[in-house]
């Protein structure tokens, strides 16, 4: 089965984490997944963030995995470039100071978000609040 996870809750929310451990049992369990960041759930992808010294790096687990089970983390561009996420080629276009996209993200638009829900099983949402 495939499924697409639309990831909208930033990344000190719960439900990012839920997002993250509902991706890995369902690879245990033999399932492909399709994450795609959205709305506040891009903040993930600026590499700028520091969690805590005690705390565990999503946006690393996220890059393991997906390094390790060979599928792309998608991340919108739009709403990436409205919360001041950026790669290097978005940043010399809009003229930015710099980019901060975490490394093995891709900006995308939503036409990556489109294909996925045609092509999937099931969708889940992890919304914030």
């Amino acid at each position: 089965m495939v499924f697409v996870l639309l990831i909208t809750a930033p990344p000190t929310h719960l439900n990012a984490w839920h997002s993250y451990y509902f991706a890995q049992a369902a690879i245990a369990d033999g399932h492909s997944v399709k994450p795609f960041f959205y709305a506040d759930g891009v903040m993930l992808a600026n590499r700028l963030l520091c969690p805590a010294q005690n705390e565990k790096n999503l946006a690393q687990l996220w890059l393991n995995l997906a390094q390790q089970c060979e599928f792309e983390l998608s991340v919108c561009v739009a709403a990436a470039l409205r919360r001041g996420v950026s790669d290097a080629e978005n940043a010399s276009r809009h003229h930015l100071n710099g980019d901060n996209l975490y490394e093995g993200y891709t900006l995308t638009g939503l036409g990556v978000l489109t294909e996925g829900l045609i092509t999937a099983d099931r969708v889940i949402s992890f919304v914030g609040e």
